[in-house]
């Protein structure tokens, strides 16, 4: 993983690069945000193609390196106030990167969600507290039996799953041993982003790096595999660092707190091709905000209370006021019932369904996780009631070791 030093001094390390190699580094990612930062209208500096900052001379002493090698603008440096909150962001930037770490898994032998996640799986997590607890992504570690973390300076630490949270989609992982001279990233909040803003995204891992991103919407979003949530945040364009893996990608505000973790791809970012014809690809982050009220719950007890709601093995999607059945999984209760590819969703218990958001909500406002549903389907040109009996999804899961 590339050591991005964002402040204006590289932070030792047990591995430490050459000074050069460190300083390149540094005007790479310099450039690459203050001229962003100066674009949006921040810190009162220069465009993209320079960075207006300071002089050649003036960042290579700060960085140790000669002037001939930061390769940026000479223009006059403006105000100090200026200069001092341009640093101060790119201070508070490298913090929030330094806490970022890869994340590899191994999944159990016969774990269910190996069918579509595969067993060995990488992505990314971010250190949250003093003793080490990683926030990644759920799906990155569910039925894991082998989790490795990866610190930046090539270290790799085995941990162990402390929580899967099927509602919110949160998993934490803690080493096994002590992450040395690693802070946490400060808890951000929706509340601090905009659409428009200039966001930081960091991919972990050996082939992780730095995106430059655009928050473009904040939106409710509801998953094909039976999910929803009331928030979460959309950016533009898609991460391409490590390849585009944007499971547990930690997302950051200018104020270098950590605000989302990345989720998945998506083809409209924005949210209003139907209305406009226009598709803006890029990445749902699920917000910090989600794991606040339930990080201590997630630590005792491995999950949320939330997460214990009805399951019926349906991968759906969103067809023009209607829920279609894309993929009924194996041996699940949409299964037992006959439930096909194709079908659509009218109603549950009665009550029309028009969405996934409408869909899920019915279904999970019962209280026994486990008990009957009755769905309306149309299957062909036949309109029929079936019965099933849900099942508690976190049961249906190979439990890891230590949750």
């Amino acid at each position: 993983m590339n050591r991005i030093a964002l402040s204006f001094a590289c932070p030792p390390t047990q591995r430490l690069r050459a000074s050069l190699m460190c300083s390149r580094v540094v005007t790479r990612v310099v450039r690459r945000w203050v001229g962003a930062l100066a674009t949006a209208g921040i810190c009162g500096v220069g465009g993209i193609g320079g960075i207006g900052l300071a002089s050649a001379a003036t960042l290579a002493a700060d960085s140790g390196a000669p002037a001939a090698q930061m390769q940026v603008s000479t223009r006059a440096a403006p105000a100090p106030s200026a200069r001092d909150s341009a640093q101060s962001t790119l201070q508070a930037l490298s913090r929030a990167h330094a806490a970022v770490v890869g994340v590899q898994v191994r999944a159990a032998e016969g774990a269910r969600s190996a069918d579509t996640l595969g067993r060995a799986r990488s992505g990314t997590g971010v250190i949250i507290d003093a003793e080490g607890l990683v926030l990644t992504i759920g799906y990155l570690i569910l039925e894991a039996d082998q989790v490795q973390i990866i610190t930046q300076d090539e270290r790799t630490v085995p941990a162990r799953v402390v929580a899967y949270d099927l509602a919110t989609g949160f998993g934490l992982v803690r080493p096994l041993a002590p992450l040395k001279a690693i802070a946490p990233a400060p808890l951000g909040s929706l509340d601090s982003v905009k659409a428009g803003d200039i966001v930081m995204a960091v991919v972990g891992g050996e082939d992780g790096d730095v995106d430059n991103t655009y928050l473009v919407s904040k939106r409710s979003f509801s998953g094909y595999w039976e999910y929803h949530i009331e928030s979460a945040l959309f950016t533009s364009p898609p991460l391409q660092s490590g390849g585009g893996n944007h499971s547990g990608a930690a997302l950051f505000n200018q104020r270098g707190e950590l605000v989302g973790i990345g989720s998945l791809f998506v083809a409209d970012a924005v949210g209003q091709a139907e209305r406009f014809g226009l598709r803006m690809p890029g990445n749902m982050f699920v917000p910090v905000d989600l794991l606040k009220p339930i990080l201590r719950e997630m630590e005792q007890t491995g999950t949320s209370r939330l997460s214990r709601r009805p399951w019926l093995g349906l991968t759906s999607s969103d067809q023009g006021g209607r829920v279609q059945v894309v993929r009924v999984a194996p041996d699940s209760p949409a299964q037992g019932a006959g439930l096909k590819s194709g079908d659509v969703v009218l109603a549950i218990d009665g009550t029309k369904v028009s969405s996934l958001e409408s869909f899920y909500k019915a279904l999970w406002q019962r209280t026994d996780p486990e008990g009957e549903v009755q769905l309306t389907i149309l299957q062909g040109s036949d309109v029929k009631t079936l019965t099933l009996r849900a099942v508690d999804r976190m049961r249906t899961l190979i439990k890891p070791s230590g949750v």
